[in-house]
């Protein structure tokens, strides 16, 4: 069964939505150029009401120091790091003497290139997107003879999401931009989502 991560949760009736769904992950944006950024402070008050017995809560940092990454993780406050910037080995190497938690690296797929940087990453996760959660896909035939597991990211909705895991079979599949109407989560979209995947 394919993952669900709804990201970019930032009200506590997103993650009232979340509850009800239980998609496997949500999504926490600490990245402060984001429309979707929320402070530490906001994320551990939304994390007391989340299910954390059956949903993981992914901190996403762009290029962020790993002492501040590590510390979100062992507070509690974040389950797992996703790293969406360019953050290389060396980086991942020291966030990892500072944390054993499960770390996901993101990859901006635009060739086979790109696909060979993802393979080789030392991360428990990798995912695949286009950009930057501006909800655009990238050419999913470049992932044909793909063979590590990896969550699939850019341009989802509940419009193509059932084709994209029939057709990919990808580990996981994460959604921002695509569960939201005006810029706020909408739970029908997410509930749409969902169901798209797990139908």
């Amino acid at each position: 069964m394919t993952k669900i991560k709804l990201c970019g949760l930032r009200r506590a009736e997103d993650i009232e939505a979340a509850v009800l769904l239980k998609p496997e992950y949500i999504g926490f944006v600490f990245y402060k150029k984001s429309k979707r950024y929320i402070s530490p402070e906001e994320a551990h008050i939304l994390k007391s009401i989340l299910d954390t017995d059956h949903i993981k809560a992914v901190g996403v940092f762009v290029n962020e120091n790993p002492k501040t990454v590590a510390d979100l993780l062992e507070k509690g406050i974040i389950d797992i790091a996703q790293l969406h910037g360019v953050e290389d080995e060396s980086y991942i190497k020291a966030l990892r003497k500072l944390t054993d938690r499960p770390l996901i690296k993101a990859f901006k797929i635009k060739t086979k290139e790109d696909l060979k940087k993802a393979e080789a990453s030392s991360a428990d996760m990798i995912l695949l997107d286009a950009g930057m959660g501006d909800g655009v896909s990238f050419d999913w035939d470049l992932l044909k003879s793909f063979s590590r597991p990896y969550i699939l990211a850019g341009g989802l909705d509940p419009l193509n999401v059932k084709d994209a895991v029939e057709k990919l079979h990808p580990y996981g599949v994460d959604v921002s931009s695509g569960i939201e109407t005006a810029g706020v989560k909408d739970i029908d979209k997410m509930r749409e989502f969902v169901f798209r995947v797990r139908g």
